[in-house]
């Protein structure tokens, strides 16, 4: 029996859908259009901030709720917020304080604002340079430490970041959301804003069945909603273990991954 054809595809940003150097191609651009055109519809979710992703809104044409932190928050295009899953605010200080202890600087996203300690730090010139809007530094993130939509802890020391990961999970369970979303991001979101939830939200806004549900990503955080979609694709720049979760695999994103997937594993 043949399998279902699909009716949305949900697509991660940084290593799917743009380039290393976070550039959208122009046959990334025309493989939305053609999604477009044969009814199927399209929808992104990143670790990146709503603010992060609307440089990518009028290229695509994006119509779609858009899922920013893995889904902690959802805007409209217009960048109005549906819907916002944020941490629990008695939770915020301990999982700073656990980052901390494994040596990663640690970011403090609130509403539209990226709170950090050290304008210097790690990654802070590419991540400003990538989401188009400047962080604020304070010394202390006691004054922030309410509403806060997502934590990340950054390094370059690999190993660190996913130590961080672990001690999160291990010493906060299931009160929230913790995995690498890049080598060198520990991201930390309320329970329910992690990418799977991300599917079953567009399941039920669009009433699509999973199964009519097709998912492509490249780290870690996107194999959860690879659990959850009928079609899942992994990118050829992700890891063995990433690649071994999804049903497909494409070329990577430095070689148009997303625009062949879309063209050998979607469209009908």
């Amino acid at each position: 029996m043949a399998p279902p054809p699909i009716r949305l595809l949900l697509a991660d940003v940084d290593g799917t859908l743009v380039t290393q150097d976070k550039v959208l191609t122009d046959r990334a651009v025309a493989a939305v259009a053609k999604l477009r055109q044969a009814g199927i519809l399209f929808a992104i979710t990143s670790g990146r901030p709503p603010r992060g992703m609307s440089m990518l809104i009028n290229p695509l044409e994006l119509s779609t709720p858009i899922a920013a932190f893995n889904g902690g928050v959802f805007v409209r295009p217009d960048m109005s917020v549906i819907e916002q899953r944020t941490i629990p605010d008695d939770v915020t200080p301990t999982v700073i304080e656990v980052l901390g202890t494994h040596g990663v600087d640690v970011w403090v996203y609130r509403g539209a604002d990226w709170f950090i300690r050290d304008r210097q730090g790690p990654h802070v010139a590419r991540e400003t340079w990538t989401v188009k809007f400047d962080s604020t530094v304070i010394e202390s993130f006691a004054s922030v430490s309410d509403g806060v939509a997502k934590i990340v802890g950054v390094s370059d020391d690999y190993d660190a970041v996913q130590k961080a990961v672990d001690a999160v999970r291990e010493h906060f369970g299931d009160h929230v959301s913790a995995a690498r979303s890049q080598p060198y991001y520990a991201d930390v979101t309320n329970p329910h804003a992690n990418k799977g939830e991300v599917v079953r939200y567009l399941s039920k806004t669009y009433e699509i069945p999973p199964q009519e549900i097709a998912t492509i990503g490249d780290q870690p955080n996107d194999v959860l909603m690879f659990a959850h979609s009928g079609l899942s694709i992994a990118m050829g720049n992700a890891s063995h273990d990433v690649q071994e979760a999804a049903r497909r695999v494409t070329t990577s994103n430095e070689d148009e991954g997303f625009a062949n997937a879309v063209e050998r594993f979607i469209l009908p």
